[in-house]
């Protein structure tokens, strides 16, 4: 919610997102194709989105938690450009985007905060970009891992415990690696003491030797 605005102001919103959805794990919350018609906040849950490669394959775009809104593929053409499909048990605050717009005409604040969302969405896109484009296995996987625990620290979770929700598999399909590499660059993590994983739980054990890998000596 943007900060600062008055109580009939913050009614008006609360209102437009009293609707809740549960969406099961693996299940889907929209589809590539489908109608666009609202925006979502996730509330409870991980969500990955995916799109269809020219193989046939699927390629995961992006990760999503509570606290952050997905949905915003269809505002472009009226209509979904991938899938979201739910990691685990979820829930989410269904916003009808005609109403935001409606609103957000009247609400400048409102209207702001959803231009700061769309524009993280693109400062996010950009990085994924850069991550493929010119950094080694080991720089996505640790750029990768240190990027989730910051988001999960913002949301009150520990700053170096993790639980993946998604699969090796799903993580190297985000990377452009393949399902090996993942595996053979994370035990080569623990054999480092850089982290320790049980299961799909992750601990992050040196933080600072992980950046390192990621930043170019004397920056």
């Amino acid at each position: 919610m943007p900060v600062g605005l008055e109580p009939t102001e913050l009614q008006r919103i609360d209102d437009i997102v009293a609707k809740r959805r549960k969406v099961r794990r693996r299940e889907m919350l929209f589809r590539n194709g489908d109608r666009f018609t609202s925006l979502y906040a996730i509330r409870t849950g991980v969500f990955k989105t995916r799109v269809a490669s020219q193989d046939g394959r699927d390629q995961v775009t992006g990760f999503q938690m509570a606290g952050e809104i997905i949905g915003l593929d269809g505002i472009v053409n009226d209509q979904h450009t991938c899938d979201a499909v739910a990691l685990e048990d979820s829930e989410v605050c269904v916003m009808p985007f005609d109403r935001i717009e409606e609103l957000s005409r009247e609400v400048t604040a409102l209207q702001r905060h959803v231009h700061q969302i769309m524009s993280r969405e693109i400062v996010r896109e950009h990085g994924v970009m850069m991550l493929l484009g010119s950094m080694r296995a080991e720089e996505r996987l640790a750029a990768f891992l240190l990027n989730l625990a910051q988001r999960l620290h913002a949301r009150g979770f520990s700053r170096s415990e993790l639980v993946l929700r998604m699969t090796r598999e799903e993580i190297g399909s985000y990377l452009g690696l393949k399902l090996e590499t993942v595996s053979r660059t994370l035990s080569k993590f623990m054999e480092d003491g850089l982290v320790e994983v049980q299961m799909r739980n992750l601990r992050i054990v040196d933080a600072e030797a992980l950046r390192r890998l990621i930043t170019p000596a004397g920056c």
